[in-house]
């Protein structure tokens, strides 16, 4: 049998490093699952329950591995539902490459069915590069290109693959001629470093501070030991933007850990008291928790220079690679005699976790557990290189504040786009990247609903192959949507609106058990910690459903009074959990942000 196209983008996938490949069957992708069979020594498909789970495991790997990902689906709504997947790869700059079918060839412009014009549809999330391949002389430099462009620009791309074009011969080499275009395989790896005249006027700056506050992001995930040296150097706190939770241990004393909603009280004094900002690896979007313009200095490494001066104004632009620049930098910079800032900072964290230790304390109220504890508990027993991801909404709170990473350790989730989701397709596709390790997700249970609890179904059919079966799904089961209710009231001045938030109980620990998993079930306080405890100690996937107090408010560490008058308003107007919960989780709410009350 001749090599069909399909073969080919499966031995050139193949090629290019790339040993998963998750994705939804359909038939307008029939010959490159064909040719997938066919080359199971040389290319794995994960078969997801849904295409936009593909998206976030193909996001996810590439996150946890520093790799290209790469999903596929079938023609027309399969290429649609790839897309909120896509944008969250491409919003947090991720490479990640979709190969999507179409309709046969001699049929597109025949609003025949599931023709959609994906060229179109995929204009904006692959802006980088999206071509169809019309004739099989196409298919190597398309796959090759759209690979190395997601790579090199951190970023989503497409290829399009009509259904007939995937069963015709290949042709793995275009004959030579004027207009013949012959590539190759391979990533170029690339030192960036800004020019020496901005780094002696960046390190002028940085020397010149009295009181330098340091915000990292995912972009500085590979540089951690320059950032405590440059920290040390310059007696600086260091907050960390939520991409970039595992840039540095929370153990640092002077690292101020999450910064912004989801962020401390630690992290939003440094930055309101500094003089000068040192920005690495961040697109932090809320420029709010930045200083004040005009009361401190800047300086920002990116390595994109589209990214810099966008979220402060910055007085020296440093285009370049994090972990370089930083080398570079280091010995530029002069080791500061006066550690009275980086003391403060670190009082500060210390008071910070003393009031999160307590609020982490066994308690129940209204019959649930409060959400704390089972973050803090499972921190003091987190396993070493336990990979995390988490889910947005509350859950992403209590993961930004509760949870104690350590060196070695990953963790990600759904940064600029924040969508609902991913926390369990990132947690399954850590498995399949580094199947010795713990996986731990985080998921509220509006997400399990919406497509978590389906996509368990994928841990149940491939646990068995992974080296360490441990994967652990942590639900707060709060019967509500409950960050956007905390939103409504806080942001809006209105009560909790039942039709839009209250969602039905799921007991996800019979689930479990029902795919041949193990569930566990907690509504009391002292059966937290053994119930992380029997989690870690599985032999399959668990899913732990607890039960947990929706009045227990996410709210951000500094509050304005704005946002205070509109709570009091949603509590006037008539909230259906009633005042007197409302005002007690407020008032333990200003513990958080008001010292010493």
């Amino acid at each position: 049998m001749s090599q069909t196209v399909g073969d080919f983008l499966v031995e050139r996938l193949a090629e290019w490093g790339i040993t998963h490949i998750y994705g939804f069957p359909g038939d307008g992708i029939n010959g490159f699952l064909g040719a997938l069979e066919r080359g199971q020594d040389k290319l794995r498909f994960i078969q997801t329950r849904h295409e936009e789970m593909a998206a976030f495991m193909a996001c996810a790997h590439a996150k946890f591995t520093g790799e290209v990902g790469v999903c596929a689906a079938t023609s027309g709504p399969g290429a649609i539902h790839l897309l909120n997947g896509l944008y969250d790869a491409k919003l947090d700059h991720t490479p990640v490459v979709a190969i999507v079918g179409q309709t046969v060839s001699t049929a597109i412009g025949g609003d025949q069915q599931q023709e959609v014009d994906l060229l179109s549809l995929y204009k904006d999330v692959a802006a980088a590069y999206v071509q169809q391949v019309s004739v099989p002389a196409q298919m190597r430099h398309v796959i090759d290109r759209a690979m190395r462009i997601a790579h090199a620009e951190r970023t989503v791309t497409a290829v399009i693959v009509p259904n007939d074009v995937q069963e015709m011969e290949a042709i793995p080499q275009q004959k030579l001629s004027l207009k013949a275009i012959q590539t190759g395989i391979g990533f170029a790896k690339v030192r960036v470093l800004p020019e020496n005249a901005e780094l002696d006027r960046a390190a002028d700056i940085l020397n010149a501070g009295e009181k330098v506050a340091m915000l990292v992001g995912a972009g500085a995930l590979d540089a951690t030991d320059e950032v405590l040296a440059a920290a040390d150097v310059l007696g600086a706190g260091v907050a960390k933007a939520l991409l970039g939770k595992a840039v540095i241990p929370d153990d640092v004393p002077f690292c101020t850990g999450s910064i912004g909603l989801l962020g401390t009280r630690a992290s939003w004094n440094m930055m309101q008291e500094c003089d000068t900002l040192f920005m690495v690896g961040s697109a932090f979007p809320y420029a709010n928790f930045l200083p004040k313009v005009g009361k401190a200095k800047g300086v920002q490494i990116d390595i994109s220079p589209r990214m810099l001066s966008v979220r402060f104004p910055m007085d020296v632009l440093l285009c370049g690679d994090s972990k370089a620049t930083l080398q570079e930098l280091l010995p530029r910079l002069r080791r500061k005699t006066d550690r009275s800032w980086q003391e403060k900072v670190s009082q500060d964290v210390a008071e910070w976790w003393r009031l999160m230790d307590s609020r982490a304390q066994p308690e129940q109220r209204n019959g649930r557990i409060r959400p704390q504890t089972l973050f803090s508990t499972l921190s003091e027993q987190l396993p070493d290189n336990a990979i995390i991801s988490s889910d947005s909404g509350s859950a992403a709170n209590w993961y930004a504040r509760h949870v104690k990473l350590r060196r070695g350790m990953k963790a990600s989730l759904s940064g600029n786009l924040a969508t609902m989701l991913p926390g369990v397709p990132y947690a399954i596709a850590a498995k399949f990247a580094y199947p010795d390790r713990v996986a731990i997700a985080f998921v509220g249970d509006g997400a399990m609903q919406m497509g978590g609890m389906a996509e368990m179904l994928t841990a149940a059919k491939y646990y068995r192959e992974w080296k360490d079966p441990r994967l652990i799904v942590l639900v707060l089961n709060n019967e509500d949507l409950n960050q956007v209710t905390w939103e409504q009231r806080v942001m809006e001045g209105d009560p909790k609106f039942e039709a839009s938030q209250a969602i039905p109980y799921v007991a996800f620990d019979q689930w479990a058990e029902m795919i041949g998993l193990t569930g566990i079930k907690v509504d009391r306080v002292e059966q937290v910690e053994s119930a992380w405890r029997t989690a870690l100690q599985a032999d399959r996937p668990v899913i732990i459903n607890a039960l947990t107090d929706p009045e227990e408010p996410p709210l951000p560490p500094h509050i304005t009074v704005e946002q205070a008058k509109k709570f009091t308003e949603s509590i006037v107007k008539g909230d259906p959990h009633g005042i007197r919960d409302a005002v007690t989780a407020m008032r333990e709410k200003l513990d958080e942000f008001v010292p010493g009350r």
